[in-house]
């Protein structure tokens, strides 16, 4: 185990939340808030231990694909775990279980709140709030690739490990060019629907919140109704960008690029916009009788379906008194998710569809089992360890999930409550159903609940296997190795 780049990873990551810690800082000079003494406090800190973590760099800087695992994942908690001193040291959530998972749901665009009044921070802390969903939805490891080169392929093991979806891919040869075509991208969609919010009459400071919360897939919202006080253009601007933010963003290079031969032939983003199109269609056929209005409706209908398979989480109305068969849809939907390769959550649209079609494959070869059948995605035969990884992959979510279901169950909710939120955490989704619903927040769970909670949302945005391998006993003895030299 390379473990003096690992911790050269983590310095480097310090030193870039150091960085943009500053955002707030200035936020705090533009509302002259003395908040922001606190959030350049805590810059100086990170800044200060990523310099001594970074002094001396490693002879050696190739490391594989555990490693690429074990620097993603401690990543990810120091994030958290100095991301979340702001709101301590200012007293707006003084409570370090609580400020760690606000700050852990906005890094992971998770968008679960622990907060029951949001209005009462001051604009130092929501600008930090919400541009964690930011940092977050690209990934900051990313984020750092697109900046700092690595040598020996494990710029890729690096983005492998904190990408989401089942397999991440080259945009061009170099591993830095792609995650810096990759932030351009996502920069741009950002400003572009800040504008057409503002030009909507949505005040800046509230345009620029919400769009950090739709690019990263977030629902981190500044007012306690979320979006339900938001004009009708408003919330289509946010509809149209929550699924947009959800399709796989190699799809915009292609268009970039103008390839648009291979992006029409994505399959993913094609069964990505159906499952959209059909969930639109029988929600709103069960909630057209509710709001007196054909056009409410359907825009309800449209923002929450798209939100919920985004994983995004804002909310624009009570979703949980809709008709049973209406929730139903978002319940299904919230483990299916968005595409690989985008800023959302779930299984992934990819994975669902790989699932099916192994499924088909195998009721085929109980039929003729003298025919060699291939699985087919994207013109192209998979390889039998994708499918493989995707078999082990669901196992897995479904093995984590339902140990968490039955470790919230113990706390005495219902079994809705206990059974969405895990749901909504482990997707990083936000608001789930009952006592997690959308008119509600996560501050009455207990201490323990909040723990398991912040590890579903950390596994989940993780793809499972980084923060699995951090506990696995073997990953801790190679990298504190007793009475032997470091192998690498």
């Amino acid at each position: 185990m390379n473990n003096t780049m690992i911790r050269f990873i983590l310095g480097q990551i310090l030193r870039v939340e150091a960085a943009l810690l500053l955002l707030p800082c200035v936020t705090s000079l533009i509302y002259r808030e003395a908040q922001g003494q606190m959030y350049l406090f805590v810059a100086a800190l990170c800044l200060v231990s990523g310099l001594l973590m970074t002094t001396r760099k490693p002879k050696n800087t190739v490391f594989y694909l555990k490693e690429g695992c074990v620097a993603t994942a401690l990543s990810w908690i120091f994030l958290s775990l100095f991301g979340c001193l702001p709101f301590v040291l200012t007293g707006e959530i003084p409570s370090f279980t609580d400020a760690l998972f606000e700050t852990v749901s906005g890094f992971t665009t998770t968008g679960t709140s622990i907060l029951p009044d949001i209005e009462a921070l001051s604009h130092t802390s929501l600008m930090w709030r919400s541009f964690t969903h930011w940092i977050g939805g690209m990934g900051v490891l990313v984020f750092l690739l697109a900046i700092v080169s690595l040598s020996g392929g494990s710029d890729m093991n690096l983005m492998r490990a904190e990408s989401p979806g089942p397999s991440v891919e080259k945009l061009v040869p170099k591993i830095r060019s792609s995650a810096a075509i990759l932030y351009g991208i996502y920069f741009a969609m950002t400003i572009l629907e800040m504008i057409l919010l503002a030009c909507g009459g949505m005040p800046i400071f509230e345009s620029i919140m919400l769009a950090f919360g739709t690019a990263g897939t977030g629902g981190f919202a500044i007012k306690n109704d979320s979006l339900a006080s938001a004009t009708a253009y408003q919330q289509w601007v946010i509809t149209i960008f929550m699924i947009l933010f959800g399709v796989n963003f190699n799809a915009y290079y292609l268009i970039l690029f103008r390839k648009f031969k291979k992006a029409i032939r994505m399959e993913e983003v094609r069964y990505y916009l159906m499952i959209i199109t059909v969930s639109i269609l029988i929600v709103f056929l069960h909630i057209r009788n509710i709001y007196g209005s054909i056009g409410i409706s359907l825009r309800h209908a449209a923002f929450q379906v798209a939100s919920i398979i985004t994983t995004t989480g804002f909310v624009t109305t009570d979703f949980d008194a809709w008709h049973e068969n209406a929730k139903a849809v978002l319940l299904l939907l919230m483990f299916i998710g968005a595409c690989a390769g985008s800023t959302g959550g779930g299984i992934k649209v990819s994975r669902i569809v790989l699932l099916f079609k192994s499924l088909f494959k195998e009721l085929y070869n109980y039929i003729h089992p003298k025919n060699v059948r291939a699985i087919w995605f994207d013109k192209r035969p998979m390889e039998k360890s994708v499918v493989r990884s995707t078999l082990v992959y669901f196992m897995t979510f479904m093995l984590l999930f339902f140990v968490s279901v039955f470790a919230i169950t113990f706390e005495g909710y219902d079994f809705m409550t206990s059974f969405s939120s895990v749901a909504a955490t482990i997707n990083n989704i936000g608001p789930g159903m009952s006592l997690a619903g959308p008119t509600e927040n996560f501050a009455y769970f207990s201490v323990f609940s909040k723990y398991v909670f912040m590890f579903d949302m950390l596994v989940g945005r993780l793809e499972l296997f980084p923060m699995l391998i951090l506990l696995y006993p073997g990953t801790w003895k190679e990298l504190f190795p007793k009475g032997r030299s470091n192998p690498r």
